[in-house]
């Protein structure tokens, strides 16, 4: 049974950081292109940042500089350092897996909320 499961989301206020952990299990984590994804009401799930089995990284044009994505294959768990935050980061964020082998699988963590307010 696969398992994405997001920690570290809550409160903070504008200029502030938050560290998202998502812990896998269930699937061949060094092999997946791991991904942190982001949604508000009423708008689509939006890409925040991604890294590769080959640790290849992409962000979202809004975090550059201020988010940073990382992986530890050794404890299965895909991490995304945010400092610098504003309001419009408040969302929930998503731990996404991907897996290329012929055919794309896909997984998603059920979301952690953070909210960036004074």
């Amino acid at each position: 049974q696969v398992q994405l499961v997001e920690s570290g989301g809550g409160l903070v206020q504008p200029g502030g950081s938050l560290r998202l952990s998502c812990a896998a299990s269930g699937i061949i984590f060094s092999r997946g292109t791991m991904g942190w994804y982001r949604q508000t009401p009423g708008k689509q799930r939006e890409l925040v940042a991604v890294i590769t089995d080959n640790f290849n990284i992409n962000y979202a044009d809004s975090v550059k500089g201020r988010f940073a994505i990382s992986r530890d294959n050794a404890k299965n768990t895909v991490y995304l350092q945010m400092i610098s935050l504003k309001p419009e980061d408040t969302a929930v964020y998503y731990c996404n897996a991907e897996f290329r082998r012929g055919v794309v699988t896909t997984y998603w963590g059920q979301g952690t909320q953070d909210t960036v307010s004074s």
